[in-house]
């Protein structure tokens, strides 16, 4: 190498920075002990800012644009001191290109479950998460708080501890704003605006700002969820008595297409059916949830039935009320047998306490 090409090579005329990357936010040219020519071009890009440092301090800031660096519009950089070249005064200084174009789908979640407090539930874990953007919008500030002389900074570096800011703050948003969990869902953009206003503060103070949040999900633990899915089934189904019996109506219609049963399985499967669908339908009939209190309502008491013997045949079953009316028209007297679900055999009717008190109201016999 000549001595001319020596002294040429010491002299830096073209400063710029044409970025092929989506996550760098400061890169700093590479001066490597070169000095900047008295005269020379800088190029300042659309969403780029050029910052000039002098032995850690900032000097000067150029806005996008092209410049010929002299001493009129680096008045700061020309009080620097470099050894004379022609009619040239080269200086020495780190520039730094800061990118301040937004940074978008920047992604954050919580990673353990957070503990709130419901109206409706109680304490209930919460998972969130979804995504933000951000931009530079105080280029020296940032510099100065985050980035440093780092020669070149990536948004990966300050992710980790935006994403901390934004769960920290973001869940602390949204256990103030009082909304029950089950209408969270449907008030993300309110939910998202509080989180932004809340945290957008903290992102200033470091140059940077919060240009926009977004919530794409707040979820339940699995459990839970799986407990309100059953709640709102049985919100859906309604009246359980008539669930029960279309339930038992599918079950009677496949057993009659049994293959294996025939007419007898056809008949069997009907019986089977009818009486399933009474005993199922008959039980969920009485134990329905009052839908105002939340809370089952007792069945009534089981109907007592009898069969009564007459003339050695066995007739019934017949209710109290029926069992009146024969005992007064004198069908029913306290020697007939009877029998009812749960009896050994046939006994008199005096001697089961529900039908005493039928006998009362008989009159005597005349004569």
């Amino acid at each position: 190498m000549g001595l001319f090409d020596k002294i040429k090579g010491e002299f830096i005329d073209i400063i710029e920075w044409t970025d092929n990357t989506s996550d760098t936010i400061i890169w700093k040219f590479p001066r490597y002990q070169n000095e900047i020519k008295m005269g020379a071009k800088l190029t300042v890009r659309e969403s780029q800012v050029a910052v000039f440092m002098n032995e850690g301090t900032i000097a000067d800031v150029f806005q996008p644009g092209m410049y010929e660096l002299n001493t009129q519009n680096i008045p700061i950089m020309s009080t620097l001191k470099g050894w004379k070249f022609g009619f040239n005064s080269p200086f020495k200084a780190d520039v730094f290109f800061v990118n301040t174009k937004q940074f978008n789908n920047q992604k954050w979640g919580t990673k353990n479950p957070i503990m709130v407090r419901d109206a409706e539930f109680g304490p209930v874990r919460l998972r969130a998460f979804g995504s933000f953007a951000f931009k530079v919008i105080d280029a020296k500030l940032f510099l100065k708080e985050i980035a440093g002389t780092n020669g070149e900074f990536t948004v990966d570096e300050i992710n980790e501890q935006m994403r901390n800011i934004a769960v920290s703050r973001g869940m602390d948003a949204i256990a103030e704003s009082k909304i029950p969990v089950l209408d969270l869902a449907s008030n993300f953009d309110e939910v998202s605006k509080l989180i932004t206003d809340k945290i957008k503060p903290e992102f200033n103070e470091i140059g940077l700002n919060l240009t926009k949040f977004l919530i794409e999900n707040i979820s339940l633990p699995p459990e839970v969820e799986a407990a309100l899915d059953k709640r709102s089934s049985m919100g859906i189904i309604g009246n359980l008595g008539a669930y029960t019996q279309f339930q038992a109506a599918n079950a009677m219609e496949d057993a009659a297409k049994n293959p294996n049963g025939g007419i007898m399985g056809a008949g069997m499967g009907a019986g089977l059916g009818f009486g399933m669908m009474n005993q199922m339908g008959n039980a969920f009939q009485n134990n329905q949830i009052n839908p105002q209190t939340g809370t089952n309502t007792p069945p009534p008491p089981p109907i007592v039935q009898f069969f009564v013997a007459v003339n050695g045949a066995q007739t019934g079953p017949f209710n109290l009320q029926q069992l009146q009316t024969m005992a007064t028209q004198g069908q029913l007297t306290k020697q007939s047998l009877v029998w009812k679900a749960g009896m050994a055999g046939w006994l008199g009717a005096e001697t089961q306490p529900e039908l005493a008190g039928l006998f009362n109201n008989v009159p005597p016999p005349i004569g």
